[in-house]
């Protein structure tokens, strides 16, 4: 029991590891760093331990670093789960779903490399890699989430006793990944074709002869609130359904997560986009989507014995 004890945590720090590994990669696309190794993969200039020659290479670099140590982590979480868990245990298909998406992870952001569709490229292909790129990482951070609920206790999930429940959540978190897809497109055109003035950023957005990725960023504050919309009832709604142990809980925090992120994404938009601002965005947009999660988890439970807020507390002695 004091082993398996120890998965939970373990399992929450390799997802907090790759949100901020997460956060770095978005650091790289809104510096225009993507291109500071080259078109070298998985060296950086040719060389393993390259000597950065601007901070370009020291930017992507890093990021090089830190995803790699971040494989280390989800393999790691492989090796644990299988060793502490009976077979068949749900920890156990976490740990390997997330063990398969991190290698994807990986492909797709060699491909970016590779394909050179980083710095200031404005192809299309770019923002269909970036897109692709985008899915698979919430679908990784959606099973390191799961891993841990696992690994702390939660219940197994079932989506067949109760499918009222389970269409209504399962439509929600695609809606979220889609609106996320938007967010990244428009976080792309905001890099790629940076604006002097609101107003200008206004008229890139409706002009005929615009870029495509202009065009389209246009719809991610129209589908952030039809999308937040159906959240916010679906969150409570299915709280009020199911009565489930923490479903209450997610859905509050749920609440406030995403008026804040309402409120950044007006900030974005009126102060043009700074970097640091649309990492803070993209952090918020991924603790969203982690409740989400845990939510959904909470809410098609196998039964009602799921983990409570109590065992995410330390213990002492532990």
């Amino acid at each position: 029991m004091e082993r398996r004890s120890r998965f939970g945590p373990y399992a929450a720090l390799v997802l907090a590891y790759n949100l901020a590994v997460i956060v770095w990669g978005a650091y790289v696309r809104a510096t225009g760093s993507g291109a500071g190794c080259g078109d070298h993969w998985p060296t950086c200039d040719g060389q393993v331990l390259p000597r950065p020659r601007d901070l370009a290479m020291l930017i992507e670099f890093t990021h090089r670093v830190t995803s790699g140590l971040s494989l280390m982590l989800v393999l790691g979480l492989v090796v644990a789960a299988f060793r502490r868990f009976a077979p068949g245990h749900a920890a156990r298909l976490g740990a390997a779903l997330s063990g398969v998406l991190i290698l994807t992870e990986a492909l797709l952001g060699a491909g970016l490399v590779l394909y050179r569709l980083v710095a200031h490229d404005t192809s299309i292909t770019r923002a269909w890699f970036h897109a692709a790129h985008l899915v698979n990482t919430f679908s990784l951070v959606a099973a390191l989430t799961l891993t841990a609920w696992w690994g702390y206790g939660g219940a197994p999930l079932s989506l067949g006793r109760r499918r009222g429940v389970s269409t209504a959540v399962l439509a929600g978190l695609v809606g979220t990944v889609l609106l996320a897809v938007t967010g990244g497109i428009a976080a792309l055109g905001d890099t790629l074709f940076p604006a002097r003035t609101l107003a200008e950023g206004i008229a890139q957005d409706f002009s005929p002869g615009a870029h495509i990725l202009l065009q389209l960023r246009v719809w991610h504050p129209v589908a952030a609130i039809a999308v937040g919309a159906y959240l916010m009832a679906m969150v409570w709604g299915v709280h009020r359904a199911r009565r489930a142990p923490l479903t209450g809980m997610f859905a509050w925090a749920f609440s406030g997560l995403f008026a804040l992120q309402l409120v950044l994404g007006v900030l974005n938009v009126y102060l043009l986009a700074p970097a640091w601002l649309q990492l803070t965005h993209l952090f918020v947009a991924d603790l969203v989507w982690v409740v989400l999660v845990l939510h959904a988890a909470a809410a098609l439970a196998v039964n009602d014995s799921a983990v409570t807020a109590v065992e995410f507390l330390p213990k002492s002695g532990a």
